[in-house]
């Protein structure tokens, strides 16, 4: 498996996770402790979107709209499935592609820098890691290769290129049919390589603290998850799933003022 990937840091005054005096005698804060209490303050909004998601994941599997199938009826359901699964079988039964990971880990390390107005200077990748040189570094660089999964971007380009280019006309849904089927095999490889390179103590984990970092990728990853849902099937829509995420806050504030009223008393006892 690649070490973890090694970047050049950029001047002192320029680094996110140095700390932060005001003037005068105030007290010197460590920017990581604030990420730190960041993270715990996503950590309900991480729990509100995992109730949405798969609140809204089983409205897709059972509900039913006149003249439609069920969802896990449909091709686009299928065809992401069988991408997953034969990505999977690769990835147990096969050596490990982990040269094109690390290529696609710094290629997206590369995309964010430029695209925030970065530089980048080298650009290295090998079997045994890989790393980039670049003029900037912040939490969404550090952090953009653990939840944009680069390849299905290209999947995702490649058909919008084809589809303009081209009148799929009869070939429409063996073109939506490789569409989700790629999409599939390209996220569960992310999946599949984020999940076992992150225990490997990733540096990039480290610039805006573990925890925090952990936060952001768990959320970022959850609402591309939501994105691809709501664009696979028509039982749920961008209307429909920010109601249920506003019912699951919702519950979720009643829930932690009952909890709060309980602590209260059990304190004044």
């Amino acid at each position: 498996m690649p070490k973890p990937s090694r970047r050049k840091k950029p001047p002192r005054d320029n680094r996110l996770n140095a700390s932060y005096a005001a003037t005068g005698d105030a007290v010197t804060v460590p920017v990581r402790w604030v990420k730190f209490f960041v993270g715990l303050f996503l950590l309900p909004v991480c729990y509100v979107l995992t109730a949405a998601f798969f609140s809204a994941l089983i409205d897709a599997f059972t509900s039913q709209i006149a003249g439609r199938p069920h969802f896990w009826m449909t091709p686009q359901f299928w065809f992401f499935g069988l991408g997953l699964l034969c990505w999977l079988i690769v990835y147990f039964g096969l050596p490990k592609w982990v040269t094109a990971y690390v290529f696609g880990h710094e290629l997206t390390h590369a995309l964010v820098v430029l695209l925030m107005g970065g530089r980048v200077s080298q650009f290295s990748v090998g079997r045994d890691g890989g790393h980039i040189v670049s003029s900037k570094i912040n939490t969404w660089i550090a952090l953009a290769p653990y939840f944009i999964p680069i390849y299905s971007v290209f999947v995702i380009a490649i058909y919008g290129v084809v589809a303009a280019t081209t009148d799929l006309g009869p070939h429409r849904g063996l073109a939506d049919g490789t569409l989700y089927f790629f999409l599939g095999a390209t996220w569960c490889f992310h999946a599949c390589f984020t999940i076992s390179m992150i225990p490997k103590g990733q540096s990039d984990l480290h610039y805006g603290g573990t925890f925090f970092s952990l936060t952001v990728i768990y959320l970022m990853n959850l609402l591309v998850l939501s994105l691809l849902l709501i664009l696979a099937t028509p039982y749920v829509s961008f209307a429909s799933f920010g109601r249920e995420i506003l019912a699951q806050a919702a519950a979720f504030a009643s829930e932690a003022a009952l909890w709060a009223d309980i602590a209260r008393r059990v304190w004044l006892r």
